[in-house]
């Protein structure tokens, strides 16, 4: 079987995208599901190209058990489009500056509706303390662990479509 690839998409990958990778990483690890998933993240801006996550994201995850210290951000490339059956934004401003530059055949959607069901934007905690960066993570877990047990579903019924979540 294929395995399902999702990509996580902040502005800047080094705050909510990093986080959302080591999450849906680690659930699946645990689930014994690391060989049906391809997951990775990017964001829609280059300036961090290269870096570790914030230091605040990585003591977030850190903190609840999850060592993301080893990531490295990076900008998204056109080959994500093809590369990835899924793409995940974390708020409506990352959708439009992916959809400005995807083929028309990606899947890109906001986290807030494929993964939570609520349609909110993950906010960025860059600017504040500690506690946004508590608060993105639940918000990530609660989403990811939605999103692994619709697609853990779908994988063990061999359906290898994303379609329940698109």
């Amino acid at each position: 079987m294929t395995p399902i690839s999702i990509l996580f998409v902040c502005m800047g990958n080094i705050c909510r995208s990093p986080l959302a990778e080591g999450i849906f990483r680690h659930l699946v690890t645990e689930a014994g599901l690391t060989g049906h998933f391809t997951i990775d993240s990017a964001g829609t801006g280059g300036w961090h190209e290269g870096e570790p996550p914030d230091g605040r994201s990585i003591a977030t995850a850190q903190s609840n058990g999850i060592d993301i210290s080893g990531q490295r951000a990076r900008r998204i490339r056109s080959s994500d489009y093809r590369d990835f059956a899924l793409i995940l934004a974390m708020d409506r401003d990352n959708v439009a500056a992916l959809e400005k530059i995807a083929p028309p055949e990606a899947t890109i959607r906001l986290f807030g509706d494929a993964a939570l069901g609520t349609g909110e934007d993950i906010p960025d905690p860059y600017y504040g303390g500690p506690d946004g960066f508590e608060l993105i993570y639940t918000r990530l877990l609660t989403g990811c662990s939605s999103l692994l047990e619709a697609l853990g579903v779908e994988r063990a019924s061999c359906s290898g479509n994303t379609s329940s979540v698109r």
